[in-house]
């Protein structure tokens, strides 16, 4: 992974859920649409400030999928003209690529189209929509974590993994999924 400008160490604070952050989206959702286009095959609010009623960092999570997330000049140049900064490349991990903005308060993941991440990530969103048990697990997790010490923002990311997938699990285990 290279992580543009180096590791930044950032406290995690969680806020509770704010009902503007859906408007916030929508904003975003337009900026985009507007910088790409048709290459842009869709546009989702993904992560928890995409779920109503749960708590978050207050960062706007948003999945955008273009044909292929390698081919960087296909976007890239639109997205940085619009505002958005290069921060993550991953190409060993389904392509990934993260933009986000100055303020650092929106993040743009870019997936290439029929990458797996992409149902997974609208899955877990839509599994935390529909059952209060899990989101209520899920932010449990998430306080607990938040009040680590962690070297950057991806260590206390990958700490959550073990939770989402239990969660995901445990929907595919009841035919919810």
């Amino acid at each position: 992974m290279e992580l543009v400008g180096g590791i930044e160490k950032r406290e995690i604070i969680l806020a509770e859920y704010d009902p503007a952050w859906p408007e916030k989206f929508e904003v975003h959702r337009g900026i985009i649409a507007g910088a790409l286009g048709a290459t842009a095959f869709r546009v989702e609010h993904i992560g928890s400030t995409s779920v109503k009623g749960l708590a978050a960092k207050p960062i706007i999570d948003i999945l955008v999928v273009v044909k292929d997330s390698a081919h960087e000049h296909a976007y890239l140049p639109q997205l940085e003209a619009a505002g958005y900064l290069l921060r993550v490349r991953e190409p060993e991990w389904n392509q990934h690529r993260m933009l986000r903005t100055p303020e650092k308060d929106v993040h743009v993941h870019i997936y290439s189209a029929g990458c797996a991440e992409i149902e997974r990530n609208v899955r877990f969103r839509d599994r935390l929509r529909t059952h209060a048990e899990d989101r209520q697990r899920y932010e449990q997790t998430k306080r607990a974590l938040a009040r680590m010490d962690w070297p950057d923002t991806n260590a206390y990311a990958n700490a959550k993994s073990e939770v989402i997938e239990s969660i995901l699990s445990g929907a595919r285990r009841s035919g919810m999924l």
